[in-house]
Order: C-alpha cells, then sequence, then structure tokens
C-alpha cells in the first residue's frame, strides 16, 4: 500500500471536502478523488459515503482513520529518529578515563557532553590503565578512551590531546615539602609508589625513563593499579610518587604537590577509538571532547 494514499485518506477524512482536502495536499481534486477509490478498492470496503452535498466517514472509516493516524504517526517519527541518528544526535557512548583525566576532565567532559549532546546516553568508567583501555575498545566494552600513549594498535585511531607536566607528590612533612621544585636527583633514596609494571602502566614506564635519565637508581616500594591509591598511600606517608599534573585535582590532606624539575618532563593525553568506528554521535562526541580540552577542561 501507497503511504501516500493513507495521508490522502487522512486528510479527506479530517476535511470531510476533497475541495479543501485537495487544497491542503496541493494537488487537484480529481486524482484525489481517484486515489481514495483506489484505496478503497484496495481493502474492498467503502471507507467514505458521498453525496452531492456532503461527504461523511463510514464505520470502517472511522475504524480506518484511527489506525491510519498511527501508522503515519509512526513512519513519521521514524524518520525523525533516523535523522537525528544521522546527525549524531542520539547514541550510547561508554568513555574510559586513565586516572589523571578522571579527576581532572571527566567532570567537564560529563556536563559538555551531555550540554552538547543531550539525546546520547553517556556512561564512564574512571581509573582505567591504557592497556585495559586499548582492549577494552577493541572489544566494545567502551567506545571512546581518555589515555596515555603509546598505544601500539593499528586498529585504534589515537588523536593527541594535550602535554600535561609532570610533578612530584609527598607526604606533607616530608623534607621535599618544603622545597619549591623537586628534581629526580632529589628523590634518590626516598620509598617511591608507582603503578604496577604488571599491568603495563604507561606511567611506570615514564617514571623508571626519569630515573634512568638521571641516574637515579629508583627506589620502589609500592605498587598499585588506580592513581587514587597511588596519592592515598602518599598522604599515608608511605613514600612519594611522581604523577602528572592534573591529579592534584584529588587535593588529598596530607599530600604536597611540587613541579618536577626536568626540560621536557610531561605525559601526553590522547583521545582513542577503534578506527572501524564510523558512527554519527562518536564523530560528534571526539569534536566535543576536543574542543573541551582545548578550552582547559
Amino acid at each position: 500500500m501507497d503511504l501516500r494514499h493513507l495521508r490522502y485518506f487522512v486528510a479527506v477524512a479530517e476535511e470531510l471536502h476533497f475541495g479543501r482536502a485537495a487544497e491542503r495536499l496541493t494537488m487537484a481534486q480529481p486524482p484525489l478523488s481517484q486515489a481514495i477509490r483506489q484505496l478503497e478498492g484496495d481493502l474492498g470496503v467503502e471507507l467514505l459515503h458521498r453525496t452531492t452535498r456532503r461527504v461523511e466517514l463510514t464505520d470502517a472509516g472511522r475504524g480506518y482513520l484511527a489506525r491510519a493516524r498511527r501508522i503515519l504517526g509512526e513512519v513519521d517519527e521514524a524518520a525523525h529518529e533516523a535523522r537525528r541518528v544521522a546527525a549524531g544526535a542520539v547514541g550510547h557512548l561508554a568513555i574510559g578515563c586513565v586516572g589523571s583525566a578522571t579527576y581532572s576532565l571527566l567532570p567537564a567532559l560529563s556536563r559538555g557532553l551531555s550540554r552538547e549532546l543531550p539525546g546520547v546516553d553517556f556512561s564512564f568508567r574512571g581509573e582505567m590503565l591504557a592497556p585495559d583501555q586499548a582492549a577494552a575498545l577493541r572489544t566494545g566494552e567502551i567506545d571512546l578512551a581518555l589515555l596515555r600513549p603509546p598505544v601500539a594498535d593499528l586498529a585504534l585511531t589515537v588523536r593527541p590531546l594535550r602535554r600535561d607536566r609532570l610533578v612530584v607528590a609527598v607526604p606533607a612533612d616530608h623534607r621535599l615539602a618544603a622545597r619549591a621544585q623537586v628534581r629526580v636527583a632529589d628523590l634518590a633514596g626516598t620509598g617511591l609508589i608507582v603503578h604496577s609494571a604488571d599491568r603495563r602502566s604507561v606511567m611506570y614506564d615514564v617514571v623508571l625513563g626519569l630515573f634512568r635519565d638521571a641516574g637515579v637508581e629508583p627506589r620502589i616500594r609500592h605498587e598499585v593499579g588506580e592513581t587514587s591509591t597511588l596519592v592515598t598511600l602518599v598522604a599515608g606517608g608511605l613514600g612519594a610518587a611522581v604523577v602528572p599534573e592534573p591529579v592534584t585535582a584529588l587535593a588529598l590532606d596530607g599530600v604536597a604537590f611540587r613541579p618536577l624539575v626536568r626540560p621536557a618532563a610531561g605525559v601526553d593525553l590522547a583521545l582513542a577509538h577503534r578506527t572501524d568506528r564510523t558512527e554519527p554521535h562518536l564523530a560528534r562526541a571526539v569534536a566535543v571532547v576536543q574542543r573541551i580540552v582545548r578550552a582547559g577542561g
């Protein structure tokens, strides 16, 4: 059945006048009358009772009108939904965040994404290490990842967002807390709290690289999986840690953060997703995240 015939019938049924219905449909009256006759012929019932003076709905016509309105409403709703999907206005996205981005960016991202893409349902996973994020992207467990490169996976597109400076977190009563800034050499002999080597943390490699370049032997006392745990252990006086500057957003009592003095001491933050993911709502979310980060989070 041609949907146009449904629309023609609804117009005539609501106007109860072929001339007014034709004007409403911006068409001539004879083709409209012919289309209604064809519809009645296809159905095998009379929908309209016509006289020379008036047009009335039959019982079958009244029943058909209610169903026709619902059908046309659902067709229009489906078309609207399809346009929204094509425009990236609806969908679901799960975003995984590395620890430091969890504290510094997630609040701004949650507000910004909800404001600019209100039809997209967002969920967030915090405190993820880069290898876990890459694996979750591959399986579809998450759709976007805020992570620390490098990521050696050709199936992923990795977009640089910014470079974060490194700072040293020490207990508030530590001798280095009185310093305005700290060098790697100042950490010689100090117990370190680092991200776990077993979980292939990017920060583990960064920290060991800093000590190696400075010719200092690191004294690792604790390895942890989450940045919040790492800073909590520093607050407990169990050691010092080198972390990205956004971790200072935690602002725990008992922890002092001091800039790390070293040329170009920093780590990159990037946005990653599977290269084969081309959904419009994902592309729009990528653009929003980039804009929020450029604006300073």
